[in-house]
């Protein structure tokens, strides 16, 4: 079995807490047509760098109704900076046009496979995978931006038309285990592309 989700599967189920003092599960979003579920967090310099544009696309795709979900998964033991408590803060700061969740015990992560920070996974009506990988050629250095995949790949869902790469490498930072080194990744993780 490979190590992270595949073209077609089905969005694993969650119940997580967010930042606004909800707890939110796959359900909560049967309204929305198309969802994005992307494993981000508060420190990792290539979430940081592109998470204007992320922004920008969330609110580009809003009207047709794609809903993005974001997901903290990184151990704070790792990075302070990724505790809950400053998830809230980030939140209150900036106002992204997502719910950010919090994955404490890192079950979520491992049941989609997120490889890095950020990682999205687009699901269609079925909440069936469409697309999976970066948001962007160069997440870190948002002025040298030549491919924004994940806007391609909505453009073509929202029309119906069938995605022409459903498959890119994610850039960025590698999810934080518990008790890991910091760039420990697990022995079946592995890029998507070869």
């Amino acid at each position: 079995m490979t190590y992270t989700l595949q073209i077609g599967q089905k969005a694993p189920d969650f119940s997580l807490p967010a930042t606004d003092g909800k707890t939110y599960s796959l359900s909560d979003f049967d309204d929305a047509r198309f969802l994005v579920v992307f494993f981000t967090c508060n420190h990792c310099p290539y979430v940081i760098g592109s998470d204007e544009v992320t922004r920008q696309t969330a609110e580009k795709f809003k009207e047709h109704g794609v809903v993005f979900v974001g997901i903290n998964s990184n151990s704070e033991q790792t990075y302070a900076e990724d505790s809950f408590e400053n998830m809230v803060k980030r939140m209150e700061e900036h106002n992204f046009p997502w719910v950010y969740l919090r994955d404490q015990t890192q079950e979520i992560a491992l049941a989609y496979g997120a490889l890095r920070t950020p990682h999205f996974y687009v699901f269609d009506e079925e909440r069936r995978l469409v697309y999976t990988g970066r948001g962007v050629d160069n997440p870190r250095k948002a002025e040298k931006i030549t491919v924004n995949d994940l806007d391609n790949a909505l453009t073509q869902l929202v029309v119906g038309e069938k995605i022409t790469t459903p498959i890119t490498n994610p850039i960025g930072c590698n999810i934080k285990w518990h008790g890991k080194p910091a760039h420990w990744m697990p022995p079946e993780a592995c890029d998507l592309v070869f």
